[in-house]
């Protein structure tokens, strides 16, 4: 198994991971980018986006943990070389995650107005944001399929598919988005914020037609349902169960944040956006890192590799950190530039840059945290992953946040929050890692 971690095969499966990673905030930070510079109402625009955004990204986020479930358990099996006991798998946990989305997509449409005003959003925000909502909600089922193909691909150590899928919805989102927000004369009227939605929608269907082609062409799986179910469901299921969890007590902060910028006013609101798009693009491009130790921890587990297990955790620690660094600084070099880029109005560019260079220095802490997520979803460890999530949020972000906020620090008081929320949710893992492995490993020797 000593081929599994060298630097070759570990940056073989991180590239093209990364590469995918990052097309999921591409998606929202082109919307974010184009909306930002319309002629018309474009600071309302941008909360609307954000403030959707940060709700629907809660819905892939709690659902699409389907990809870590089956990458799971799929890389355990092929590490035991026993991948034709759970062949059948992926086509039913598919099947179940689309019901569920169907589900979610026909309770939440009726109710965009109400959900939206929990955001704090009034007036033409509101507005704004309901109608971009109910025409990008129809991209969800797709989004949800979409990763449960890749986590399949990802259990089959391949991640090349998935970026090759990633790269097509990324390309097709900027056409259409330039196409539909913009216009194009004589041919598309300017369709504005509604625009950036159908150019999302668009993109999210292409990219599941093409992922289930290249499933059904390339892999041994089949998306054909069979029964009865596989023995390994049950395990998927308490798997998911643990990510729904876990992921609900993510998105509790993600919405106190988004929630306490929006109090603070459609400028905050709008700068609040723009940093937490460029957040969550730093962390899918250490997630290709993150992917290399799902996908690897899961075979080296099934493999019962416990040194080589200690061995990828140290590795991916490093690259991972430097990878923080190098984001940081990059962040760092093009501080002013980097604001313009998403819009030119001074009161929200103030704002953003008073808080920007936070979300920067927390990039290694975020590096390192990511990494061991990574590699606990890999060994189907999620129980863990939960318990952190909620004592993180419930005990650490929302006291935080209270804290700062009653000194009237606003959207300091959000960063600073999540800066702590980080190192509780993470640190926590590296010492049970390293507990339960070591002794593992030498046992072994």
């Amino acid at each position: 198994m000593k081929t599994d971690i060298s630097f070759k095969n570990i940056h073989k499966l991180a590239i093209p991971a990364l590469i995918a990673g990052i097309t999921e905030p591409l998606l929202s930070i082109t919307d974010t980018a184009i909306i930002g510079n319309i002629d018309r109402n474009a600071v309302e625009s941008l909360a609307a986006v954000g403030i959707v955004g940060a709700f629907v990204s809660m819905l892939v986020w709690v659902f699409g943990q389907i990809r870590s479930a089956i990458s799971s358990i799929i890389s355990q099996y092929v590490g035991a070389n026993a991948l034709d006991e759970v062949s059948d798998l992926p086509a039913q946990a598919t099947g179940i995650v689309l019901l569920g989305s169907l589900f979610v997509l026909a309770i939440s449409y009726p109710f965009a107005t109400p959900i939206f005003e929990f955001y704090n959003a009034s007036g033409l925000v509101l507005d704004y944001a309901v109608k971009y909502f109910e025409i990008r909600i129809f991209g969800f089922p797709f989004s949800l399929f979409v990763f449960a193909i890749f986590g399949t691909f990802r259990g089959l150590q391949n991640t090349y598919y998935p970026m090759m899928i990633a790269i097509v919805g990324a390309l097709l989102n900027v056409v259409l988005d330039l196409a539909l927000v913009y216009g194009i004369d004589g041919f598309i009227s300017p369709m504005h914020i509604e625009g950036a939605a159908y150019a999302s929608v668009i993109s999210q269907i292409s990219m599941a037609i093409l992922a289930g082609i290249l499933l059904i062409k390339k892999t041994p799986i089949s998306l054909k349902i069979q029964f009865p179910l596989n023995k390994e469901i049950n395990r998927l299921l308490g798997m998911i169960s643990n990510l729904f969890i876990r992921t609900i007590a993510l998105n509790i902060a993600l919405y106190f944040g988004t929630s306490y910028a929006a109090a603070y006013g459609k400028e905050s609101m709008a700068a609040y956006t723009i940093g937490l798009n460029i957040w969550f693009l730093a962390a899918f491009m250490i997630d290709g890192y993150s992917s290399a130790g799902n996908i690897l921890s899961g075979k080296l587990l099934g493999a019962k590799a416990y040194t080589s297990l200690i061995e990828l955790s140290n590795t991916l620690t490093k690259y991972a950190f430097v990878m923080g660094v190098f984001l940081a600084l990059i962040g760092f070099s093009f501080y002013s530039a980097i604001g313009t880029v998403f819009t030119k109005e001074a009161a929200v560019l103030a704002p953003f840059y008073d808080t920007f260079w936070i979300i920067l220095a927390m990039q290694p802490l975020c590096a390192i945290t990511f990494i061991f997520d990574g590699i606990y979803k890999g060994m189907g460890e999620m129980k863990i992953l939960r318990n952190l999530l909620i004592i993180s949020t419930g005990l650490v972000f929302i006291p935080v946040l209270i804290l700062f906020d009653t000194y009237n620090y606003q959207l300091h008081a959000i960063w600073i929050a999540f800066t702590f929320w980080i190192l509780v949710r993470g640190f926590p893992l590296i010492i049970v890692f390293r507990r339960k492995f070591i002794p593992l490993a030498e046992k072994k020797l």
